[in-house]
């Protein structure tokens, strides 16, 4: 019996033609992919903020050896217990002009409401190196610490005096092997000092003169003549000595504030409440969780700050039922506060301690003013 027989052709079933809608799918997938892989390589121009940690100035923060110690802590005064939380929060920045997103990263993040996609310019300015941002927001944080203090102790009764302190010095500082860190400018042209801004004014006044500086090292007075050289802040001429300063005061007691890695100014106003509730009997939130973010200065007055979207998230995450925002943060917050947490907007140091003795006594919280009401 033949298994073959050569005299028979064989023709093969015609191959079946993919439909319409099967080619269809494959090239949607293949684009599909082609997008994803896109999305992922491509360099982008932007950032995202995203909540970051949450501390509470009530307790303890993690010190330079590791270790947990007070987030604030009084030397020459009767602290007092506390309870509950006045929370501090703070934002995240993913990416930086050395390595930006994806767009992948930043489609995601532009469907979660927790979360901001900046343009990186407006982060991180043309210019300025990652060094000098960080530089720039310790400084920030010190600042805040200062005028945190100043506005609580002040609100205590305490007499306080400002005065400028030298932080650092340019590379190429025109006060270089004249002045140091930690000196402090009394008087420029005679004219005694409390702020920089009028150093600045009594510098750029001389038009590149030698500006004479009554400066305080160590305890001992010196006298020093330094020549301003022509600089640019914020795209304006301008004449500068090349010294970055702290608006520092003399206060009767010690306060410290220990918090690391952490920058800029928003901290400021919860500072201060943790301070006064630290120096003073009872509990200023009645033991409650309450968060909040501002800028202060030493009059009490509270400022806006960055990223209070992220902010708000981060003190729900946190578990706090109340929030103190800046008034005039309020168009930002208005229709974006997360459920379960209540907003109020505060302008004064004293607005805030109005919040919290209202929340410490269980009184009308409806009164108070809200980002909701305007």
């Amino acid at each position: 019996m033949a298994l073959f027989d050569e005299n028979v052709t064989i023709t093969p079933a015609p191959r079946r033609r993919m439909s319409r809608t099967v080619t269809t799918g494959i090239w949607a997938l293949t684009v599909a992919l082609i997008a994803l892989l896109a999305l992922t390589v491509l360099p982008t121009t932007y950032v995202i903020q995203r909540p970051g940690p949450v501390f509470n100035t009530l307790g303890t923060a993690t010190g330079s050896d590791g270790a947990d110690v007070p987030l604030i802590s009084v030397d020459g005064a009767k602290t007092f217990p506390t309870a509950g939380s006045l929370d501090l929060l703070t934002v995240q920045v993913v990416g930086n002009r050395e390595r930006t997103p994806s767009w992948f990263e930043l489609a995601v993040a532009w469907f979660d409401s927790s979360r901001a996609v900046l343009p990186l310019d407006e982060v991180f300015p043309e210019g300025q190196s990652t060094e000098q941002r960080n530089e720039q927001s310790a400084v920030q944080m010190v600042d805040s610490q200062k005028e945190a203090t100043a506005a609580a102790l002040v609100e205590l009764g305490y007499d306080v005096h400002p005065m400028v302190r030298v932080h650092s010095l340019t590379d190429d500082s025109a006060a270089q092997g004249i002045l140091q860190p930690d000196d402090i400018i009394r008087a420029a042209e005679g004219t005694p000092l409390t702020d920089t801004e009028t150093l600045r004014k009594i510098i750029n006044a001389g038009d590149g003169a030698p500006v004479e500086l009554t400066v305080e090292r160590d305890g001992e007075e010196l006298t020093e003549s330094i020549t301003p050289r022509e600089g640019e802040i914020e795209g304006e001429s301008t004449w500068l000595i090349g010294v970055s300063t702290l608006h520092d005061y003399d206060f009767p007691i010690d306060v410290t504030i220990q918090l690391n890695n952490v920058g800029g100014p928003s901290a400021g106003m919860m500072f201060a409440l943790g301070i006064i509730d630290t120096l003073t009997p009872g509990e200023l939130n009645g033991g409650a969780d309450v968060a909040g973010t501002g800028t202060i200065d030493a009059a009490g007055t509270v400022g806006p700050i960055g990223g209070i979207r992220q902010k708000l998230y981060g003190a729900r995450d946190a578990g706090a039922e109340w929030f103190l925002a800046p008034a005039d943060n309020c168009d930002e917050v208005a229709g974006h506060v997360p459920a379960d947490l209540q907003v109020f907007a505060v302008a004064t140091l004293d607005d805030a301690q109005d919040v919290l003795a209202a929340i410490r006594s269980d009184g009308d919280l409806a009164d108070l003013p809200t980002c909701d009401a305007g």
